[in-house]
């Protein structure tokens, strides 16, 4: 009985400061915790008990005083709307009140919203940040929920390079993010090129010169993901070219340096590399013996520009009979499995939706119990080198 009458005291006492309970102490063991990227299929599996042990505990707590705000960098972006259907569908079932906000890739616009958010209550910020990779974007965010005395949590858009690893996310302890290994995807992206190049190549070389010539469509420019997939899905996929003994790829337009084409807009669209594309197709193409042989892809949704462009001329129609090119992407999204199921698109690398907001719906249970941000996360997939970010493992998808 007494232990009752302390611990109702005691929340009655927290109701006005739950959120601001929310720090992170996971400093001092992050290095027995962490596991760094390896070993992802175990990390995938810790991560899934994670997020089941999070769906387990909903209702468990009193979360009544929980006013989340979430903000997303765009709604238009084909990934993200899947992880704001997948969160919108966690933060319904803890229970939670919580408001959807669009940037329409605006940093100032996120900021202006993140403000009125404060202003009107909200005692927890989600970001998807506008201006990936920016210190001071990232930390102006920061400092707002910090002078509210409230929690943040980022996800999916890099907040720091490499560079300032931790210099953001170690600045409050009641901030975390949740996102992926910005390398990992273009390292496995381009070891499943390599391979398929190696063990396709006769096929591949459309005009019979012992190269393949392709294309890389960049999502945008400065973004930490957009970087690393565009060098490492080439630099890996040549290791394992010229391994097998085969020529390195080569650029499908030696006239262009920066050897990508790069959605203006930032917006990783499947407009813009769509409209490439049919440029392109204008000048390469197999009447001119300089076809394009192999198409690579920041993410799914540019991936699907290009395949429409090149359906139109004939291509990828997986009828078995129309002559495919090679296309690649990242996220592996409904439409994109699609079009790996109908032999219209090789292959993709899985990001996944589900269980970045699993785990983003468990740290926000955490914060509206008045618990440390980063409590509980043992299981996850921690960073080696910053103790409060979470890395949500990529999968290789080739099909069901």
């Amino acid at each position: 009985m007494k232990k009752k009458l302390v611990a109702a005291f005691l929340c009655a006492a927290m109701t006005a400061t739950m959120f601001a309970g929310c720090g992170d102490n996971s400093a001092d063991n992050a290095s027995d915790n962490n596991s760094g990227t390896t070993n992802d299929v175990n990390n995938a599996a810790d991560d899934t008990s994670a997020a089941d042990d999070a769906s387990d505990n909903a209702g468990t707590a009193d979360l009544s005083d929980a006013d989340v705000a979430v903000f997303y960098y765009t709604y238009s972006d084909t990934y993200i709307a899947s992880v704001r259907t997948a969160l919108d569908a966690q933060l319904d079932s803890l229970g939670v009140k919580y408001q959807d906000y669009d940037a329409n890739s605006n940093q100032t616009t996120q900021n202006e919203q993140i403000d009125t958010a404060i202003q009107t209550g909200a005692n927890l910020l989600i970001v998807n940040i506008v201006t990936s990779g920016s210190v001071d974007a990232s930390q102006q965010i920061v400092d707002k929920a910090s002078a509210a005395g409230i929690p943040v949590i980022f996800f999916n858009r890099a907040v720091e390079g490499e560079e300032d690893e931790g210099k953001v996310l170690g600045s409050y302890d009641k901030c975390a993010f949740v996102g992926t290994d910005a390398p990992e995807a273009g390292h496995m992206q381009g070891e499943m090129i390599g391979q398929y190049v190696v063990d396709n190549f006769e096929t591949i070389d459309l005009n019979g010169d012992g190269k393949i010539s392709y294309a890389m469509f960049m999502g945008q420019l400065g973004n930490v993901e957009a970087i690393a997939r565009t060098q490492y899905g080439v630099e890996d996929a040549n290791k394992v070219i010229t391994a097998a003994g085969k020529p390195e790829l080569e650029y499908f337009d030696s006239s262009n340096a920066d050897k990508y084409q790069v959605d203006q807009d930032g917006n990783w669209s499947a407009t813009a590399a769509n409209n490439y594309m049919n440029t392109n197709l204008s000048q390469f193409n197999e009447d001119s013996k300089n076809m394009i042989e192999l198409v690579i892809c920041n993410n799914d949704g540019m991936a699907e520009g290009v395949i429409s462009a090149l359906n139109d001329k004939g291509y990828n129609l997986g009828d078995g009979s129309s002559t495919m090119i090679p296309v690649f992407g990242v996220d592996a999204t409904d439409a994109a499995k699609q079009l790996i199921a109908d032999g219209k698109m090789v292959g993709t690398i899985k990001q996944d939706a589900d269980g970045m907001a699993q785990c983003i719906a468990f740290l926000t249970e955490n914060c509206a119990s008045g618990k440390d941000v980063m409590d509980g996360t043992d299981s996850y997939n921690i960073s080696e080198n910053v103790s409060n970010k979470i890395y949500i493992p990529y999968q290789p998808y080739t099909g069901e």
